[in-house]
Order: C-alpha cells, then sequence, then structure tokens
C-alpha cells in the first residue's frame, strides 16, 4: 500500500501533539485526565468525572472514576477500595515498556528521570526530523539555503511568526467557518518548525564536517544526524537549553518559511547603504 507523504506528515503531526502536549491540558474538558509517560493515581477522596487515559504509564485508581480507565502500554489497577464505574481497558506491551524505561511511569520522579524524559523527547523529535528529510529533501534543501545566506531575514520571519501565531488562530476561531483553518495553522506551524530545524542541523553539521574532515565531503543524511546531535545536546543543558531551544525554533521557522519564497526575490530586498557611505580615497 502506497502511502502519501502529506498524509504521513499529518500522522506525524497529530502523534507529536499527543506526545508533546502541556501538562497544563492533562485534565480534559469533560473533567477526565490524559498522561503521557507518566503514572497516575486517583487519591482516595478523589473523584474524577470523566476517563481516566494513560499512555505509557500506570493508572492506580483509589478514589472514584466515573468514567473508563483506558491503559495503553501499562496496567489499569484498583487500590484501597476504588472503583471504575465504567470499564476498564489495558493495552499491555512489556516489549516497549523494556525499550523505553526512561519514559515509561514508574520514573516519574526526580531531576535524572526529568533528564531522560528530556532526552526521549529530543531523540523521538530528530527521528522526526530525519523521516521528513527522507520525504521531503528538496524542502528542506531550501530552507537550508535561506538559513545560510539569510540567517537575519529568517529570525525575523521566524519571530514574526510566532508573534502572528494567536492572532490568526482567534481571528479564524471567531470567523467561526474559519475553525476547521485553526488544525492547519498548527500542522503548518509543527512542520515548519520541524522543517527549520532539520535545515539549521545540516548547517551546523556540515559546518562541524568541513572543520574536522575539510577534505571530504559528507553526505547531507550524515550530516542532518551529526547535526541534530549536536544541537539536541545544546538544547537539553540546563538553563540555556530553552535559550538555544527558542533560537532554533524561530530561525528553523523562519527560514522554513523564506524557502517559499524564490531565491530571485530574496536577493532583490534593498540592503541598508552605510551611512559613511564608500570607502575614501587617501588621495
Amino acid at each position: 500500500m502506497n502511502v502519501r507523504p502529506a498524509a504521513l506528515l499529518a500522522v506525524l503531526v497529530a502523534l507529536a501533539g499527543v506526545a508533546f502536549a502541556s501538562p497544563a491540558l492533562a485534565r480534559g474538558g469533560d473533567g477526565g485526565e490524559t498522561e503521557v509517560f507518566t503514572d497516575v493515581y486517583v487519591s482516595p477522596n478523589e473523584t474524577i468525572d470523566g476517563d481516566v487515559n494513560v499512555v505509557f504509564g500506570d493508572a492506580k485508581i483509589a478514589g472514584t472514576v466515573r468514567g473508563d480507565c483506558n491503559d495503553v502500554f501499562g496496567t489499569c489497577t484498583l487500590v484501597d477500595g476504588g472503583r471504575v464505574l465504567g470499564q476498564i481497558n489495558n493495552v499491555t506491551g512489556d516489549g516497549p515498556r523494556s525499550f523505553l524505561p526512561f519514559a515509561v511511569g514508574g520514573y516519574g520522579l526526580g531531576a535524572i528521570a526529568e533528564q531522560d524524559h528530556r532526552l526521549f523527547t529530543k531523540l523521538l523529535s530528530s527521528a522526526v526530523v530525519v523521516l521528513i528529510f527522507l520525504l521531503f529533501p528538496l524542502r528542506m534543501r531550501v530552507a537550508l539555503d535561506r538559513v545560510e545566506r539569510h540567517p537575519a531575514m529568517s529570525a525575523a520571519a521566524g519571530a514574526v511568526a510566532a508573534v502572528l501565531i494567536v492572532p490568526i488562530a482567534i481571528l479564524l476561531i471567531v470567523s467561526i467557518i474559519g475553525i476547521p483553518l485553526v488544525v492547519l495553522e498548527i500542522a503548518g506551524l509543527i512542520a515548519g518548525v520541524w522543517i527549520g530545524t532539520g535545515a539549521v542541523a545540516l548547517l551546523v553539521g556540515r559546518r562541524l564536517c568541513e572543520l574536522v574532515m575539510p577534505a571530504s565531503t559528507p553526505s547531507p543524511l550524515v550530516a542532518l544526524i551529526l547535526g541534530l546531535v549536536v544541537v539536541s545536546a545544546a538544547e537539553i543543558v540546563p538553563l540555556l537549553g530553552w535559550a538555544v531551544t527558542a533560537l532554533v525554533w524561530l530561525v528553523g521557522l523562519g527560514s522554513a518559511i523564506l524557502s517559499f519564497v524564490r531565491s530571485t526575490q530574496l536577493d532583490t530586498v534593498p540592503h541598508r547603504v552605510p551611512i559613511g557611505g564608500p570607502p575614501m580615497s587617501r588621495y
């Protein structure tokens, strides 16, 4: 069966939205609770009005769950007289839990576990970037050209896009008929960040290869993987990692946006003339 790259990209965007969801969104609008890569414990005096959904973690119910308890790659157990008024659905799998021990509930406490979770997140994100490069190599190469030739313009375009995301989403929601376009906006944002991150990683990896092996020309895939390793290592550094991530995302998103603009149009952008004018002759 043939799968279109666009369809596969849409699936990846949806999975990423679930995997990297903010903890503030863990509590569902229906009163339920959804957690990924962590355990859930319902205390004896607690009542969950909706469903409890856990992915790569265990759910222990000591209180009351008015909906269902759904656990994927984990177990949902009743302790201390806990009750689940709906159904208990367990999709167990010891294989994924053994391969991803640092991402599974039970290791959710402590700074080391948090660092392991961030490392797993970076590995997963890097794998998606590599897959997108294999699906859309030309688009990522064009984005690489933009970030290499117009770094300041890429950063400016990314900053403008980051500022306009929320106003555009609000306008689409207010217009009612534009609500479905909000999903496309989010998907485009995530795809742009991925493509741009790959472009920045390609640039970093290629520059590093030129320093280490100036006589050889590495393949784009090797340069991409090497660049992703360097960028990911910088992003998980405590305190400074968030600044690296913000810079990579802004420049990468801007380069992805500029990749849809012709190079000739960018080259015609007027440059600021120095105030002092051209250098003066000594005579």
